[in-house]
């Protein structure tokens, strides 16, 4: 009998396999495919390979402007698919995590197909493995939830489109969270007429509102049809060139038909096939699988991390909850998950990011002094003929505390981390003024968005190095 055995070997599978190996455990890892799970091969790892592409395409497009001719450019699909897979393969045969993982001993099951319990202690793979362990560690992460309305079947998900072999001509795509709004981005780069539709009142519904209102208007520019407030999406039905979309609007029927449709309204946990009840193991309303601040289930000996418990669906989260997964269900329950500083962000056209609160929640806990800096007033985005969007910085007035940042724009995703280094330190707006960061960069921007706070607030700001544009 193994001492730990994780089901799943996406990011927090792998860390929480490589945790209880390192602390001595002996360890199995069984993954329904390869290791890497949806980050290497259908979520980060490619989508940021297909934004990528985009990039490329859009620098291609300016680059008269700097004086550099070209012949006319064209995008090989195939190859760039290619090129895809190229990079999962790179990154998976190269992973720092999964040599470590070999070298600490772990037995690792790939290809394993789906996994099920059999009793608390047992699970058996659809292809003949069979396994039992102490302590069971979940992590089998999240699927795309389905549109429950008549001829969903004639849609696709977010995999689905990554795994196209042709850029369709005209696609709609469903949901303005994250997923729907990189399918939308990237595809219109790529030269599809996409509609996006959102059942809610904006885009990007979690973000700050300044962001959504940005990403939507850059969105429109582009080309993208974007349309919020939906009452509620009727059907689908099959058309001679595609798939047409019959929705509700304002009270008013209406429909929209593209080649093809792709939902991305929202993840739910994948459980399909893992017989919890035969374990014992508890989830929520959500179908979520439920963990304590321990990581532990309902079961003792069975703990959860990532996708799967409905927490927030990011790698770097799910990696640091398999750690505490994988400490616990070794040593016992003794290692809390820790509150975290959680940049989050798209690699979108434009890129947009944020970290800790939007302006509308800082306002109703905090007295609170913002700062925005638009990116063509900063160096850089001028340099880079990119000058869409802008930098926030939210700020309490009283403690001098970081809130807030949220970015659009190029680079945003990195310009980001900064806010979230400076915030998860406790630094004061002032301390983060006075550093003195390249010049010109993006990241300077948020120096600059640090000064403007500065002044406002009437402290010394001799030492900044900021006084001049970033």
């Amino acid at each position: 009998m193994t001492d730990v055995l994780v089901i799943g070997a996406g990011p927090a599978g792998a860390f929480a396999a490589h945790r209880a190996a390192d602390l001595g455990a002996r360890t199995a890892l069984v993954a329904r495919e390869e290791v890497g799970g949806m980050a290497a091969n259908d979520g980060p790892v490619p989508v940021r390979t297909l934004a990528h592409a985009a990039r490329l395409l859009r620098e291609a497009r300016q680059l008269g402007r700097y004086g550099i001719a070209t012949d006319e450019f064209r995008l090989d699909y195939p190859r760039l698919l290619d090129r895809v897979d190229e990079v999962v393969h790179d990154i998976r045969t190269h992973s720092a995590l999964r040599s470590r993982i070999d070298g600490l001993g772990v037995k690792v099951h790939e290809h394993a197909g789906t996994t099920r319990f059999v009793d608390p202690h047992t699970v058996e793979t659809d292809r003949g493995l069979r396994l039992q362990a102490e302590k069971i560690i979940l992590c089998t992460g999240g699927v795309s939830r389905p549109l429950n309305v008549p001829g969903a079947e004639l849609t696709h998900t977010h995999s689905d489109a990554w795994t196209l072999r042709e850029v369709p001509p005209s696609m709609l795509v469903i949901g303005g969270g994250a997923t729907g709004l990189q399918v939308a981005s990237v595809f219109t780069a790529f030269g599809s007429r996409v509609q996006l539709f959102e059942t809610g009142p904006r885009i990007l519904a979690s973000e700050d509102a300044d962001v959504s209102a940005a990403v939507a208007e850059a969105f429109r520019e582009h080309g993208m049809v974007v349309r919020d407030k939906l009452d509620t999406v009727r059907s689908f039905e099959k058309t001679p060139d595609g798939v047409r979309m019959h929705f509700v609007r304002n009270g008013t029927p209406d429909s929209a038909e593209a080649a093809l449709a792709v939902v991305a309204i929202g993840w739910s946990a994948d459980t399909t096939g893992l017989n919890l009840p035969a374990a014992g193991v508890e989830t929520d309303e959500r179908g979520f699988v439920r963990v304590d601040t321990y990581q532990r289930t309902s079961v003792p000996h069975v703990f959860a991390a990532g996708d799967v418990t409905g927490r927030l669906m990011l790698v770097p989260q799910a990696a640091q909850a398999g750690f505490v997964a994988a400490t616990n269900a070794v040593r016992g329950p003794q290692l809390p998950l820790w509150d975290q500083i959680s940049p989050i962000g798209s690699f979108t056209d434009p890129e947009y990011a944020g970290v800790g609160l939007t302006e509308t929640k800082a306002r109703q806990e905090h007295d609170v002094i913002v700062a925005t800096i638009r990116l063509d007033a900063a160096a850089r985005p001028i340099i880079d003929g990119r000058t869409t969007g802008f930098c926030k910085l939210i700020v309490d007035r009283t403690t001098h505390q970081i809130l807030g940042c949220h970015v659009v724009g190029e680079r945003a995703v990195e310009t980001t981390q900064l806010a979230a280094v400076a915030m998860t330190a406790h630094m004061r707006v002032q301390d983060l003024a006075r550093i003195p960061l390249s010049f010109p960069t993006y990241a300077a921007i948020v120096g600059r968005a640090a000064y403007v706070v500065v002044r406002r607030l009437g402290l010394d700001a001799d030492r900044s190095p900021y006084d001049p544009p970033c």
